[in-house]
């Protein structure tokens, strides 16, 4: 990518030096004079994250002053959304959310010009069948007033504002760990036997990219009225591709302006640099298989980079109406990586009727159960009975489980282990210090090695409890790859 001699970092074509440069194909860069395509140039490289320190925040990062110089933001009066258009070439433009047609009469100051830019790399046909294909797999329970009026035709392509936030970090973490000894069942009861560990991790952490919403819409979640969660959970992004910040990026596409600066987003992204910290400090805790509990952590940012950025994605969306209250639900593409997650209205008296259906199939099982194995049985004890009641959960579970499929509350993005992140100067220590025995529980208790704090969705907690939600994965990390290793007995560079 060429740009101009006088370094005002306008991008030129470099065939034949031409301004005019729209957005092709692939996520490529096409001149409108010599109709070349060529590769737009990544000014957001990954690296150079221990160099950071105190705070640096991007000329595009400051704080929103209201300017109309490149960008224009109309106000939707339908639902109350805005949406950014190139003034230059437009002069309506159709709302993203709900698509109704806005007028230059409805604009609003804007936000700040983004520093950096990534490229629609997927062509609106393949986020279509993205789309379709999502949407298809969730026909038998879908309203069937959705599946009548359903259309690939309504899919907008949006660039949404986030932050790309770099942290040098300094992690110093105390607490306690459990390894099973064994496990044993005494008058009916199952106790285990652990030797228990003091357990201590010290390191620097580099954090590449550490990504959030800009926009406080996304930021207020209210699961009840919206399904903007999904849009979340779209990510992560190939932010090293970012190219420098051009409005003409813009062209045949919309945007959402970013209505935060940096200081209302400084604690979501601390709690979620915390949580990456707390990630790959686990990575080095595997020995431990029943998990292990911080008593004290420590965490020291030495550095800082603030950047905001227009991401590219393309989003479906519909209104659900009924009984006067409005639910809108989308399907959104990561318009770089393919990665589809959305909600689909639910018809949920067939719903409620198919697991009513199952629940009482499996309430006739559970007497014949009963009939043989607990009534009939004069050796049967107090666990055959207990197994006896788990025949009355399979139509609860069954309608809990096809709702979150196709309503997908819990889904978000999973910042804690999708962001790439580099330990460096690991201090760790390992000592034995007792054997706990005659325990009940399976896990340690007061075990926080894999909480999460900086979620987002915060809504879905007080939906579904706490407990659900950890099990879903909201507020708690799962890691499916433990791995065995030695214990240490000093402190151990590495």
């Amino acid at each position: 990518m060429a740009v101009d001699k006088n370094g005002n970092g306008i991008m030129r074509c470099p065939h034949c030096g031409a301004s005019d440069i729209a957005p092709g194909a692939n996520g490529k860069l096409k001149c409108a004079f010599c109709r070349s395509e060529f590769d737009s140039k990544a000014a957001n490289q990954f690296g150079g994250v221990h160099d950071l320190k105190d705070k640096e925040v991007g000329e595009g990062a400051a704080d929103i002053i209201p300017s109309e110089e490149y960008i224009l933001t109309l106000k939707c009066g339908t639902c109350g959304a805005d949406v950014v258009i190139n003034a230059d070439e437009a002069q309506t433009a159709k709302c993203h959310w709900c698509r109704n047609i806005l007028s230059i009469n409805q604009k609003l100051p804007n936000g700040a010009v983004p520093d950096l830019v990534l490229p629609f790399k997927l062509q609106k046909n393949q986020a279509e069948s993205s789309i379709r294909q999502f949407v298809n797999a969730r026909q038998f329970f879908a309203h069937p007033q959705f599946k009548k009026e359903f259309t690939t035709e309504n899919i907008k392509g949006v660039y949404f504002p986030y932050m790309i936030v770099d942290v040098n970090a300094h992690a110093n973490m105390k607490g306690e760990a459990e390894k099973k000894l064994r496990s044993y069942t005494m008058n009916k009861k199952t106790y285990y036997d652990a030797d228990v560990y003091n357990v201590e991790r010290e390191f620097d952490l580099e954090i590449d990219d550490l990504t959030v919403e800009a926009s406080m819409d996304k930021l207020t979640q209210d699961l009840r009225s919206d399904t903007k969660n999904v849009i979340n959970a779209i990510m992560p992004f190939d932010t090293e591709n970012c190219t420098a910040w051009d409005p003409r990026m813009l062209r045949g596409y919309t945007s959402e302006k970013r209505d935060v600066n940096v200081k209302d987003l400084e604690k979501l992204v601390s709690a979620q640099a915390g949580d990456v910290i707390r990630y790959n400090a686990k990575k080095t805790l595997s020995f431990y298989d029943r998990g292990a509990k911080w008593n004290t952590e420590e965490f020291k940012c030495n550095g800082i980079k603030w950047k905001s950025a227009y991401l590219p994605v393309w989003l479906y969306s519909y209104l659900e109406i009924k009984n006067g209250q409005k639910l809108l639900h989308y399907v959104a593409v990561n318009a770089r990586t393919g990665e589809t997650m959305g909600s689909v209205p639910i018809n949920k008296s067939k719903l409620m009727t198919t697991s009513v259906l199952i629940e009482l199939a499996s309430i006739v099982l559970w007497f014949f159960y009963m009939k043989i194995f607990v009534f009939g049985n004069d050796d049967s004890d107090g666990d055959t009975f207990l197994f006896g009641l788990l025949f009355f959960t399979p139509g609860f579970l069954f309608y809990w489980l096809k709702y979150n499929r196709y309503r997908n509350a819990s889904a978000r993005h999973g910042h804690e282990k999708e962001t790439k992140a580099e330990m460096k100067n690991l201090r760790q220590l390992d000592e034995k210090r007792e054997t706990r025995k005659r325990l009940r529980n399976s896990r340690i208790a007061g075990e926080n090695d894999t909480k999460v704090n900086g979620v987002v969705a915060q809504h879905g907690k007080e939906m579904m409890g706490e407990k659900m939600a950890n099990y879903l994965g909201i507020g708690r990390m799962i890691d499916s790859h433990p791995r065995e290793t030695p214990e240490g007995q000093k402190y151990q560079d590495k």
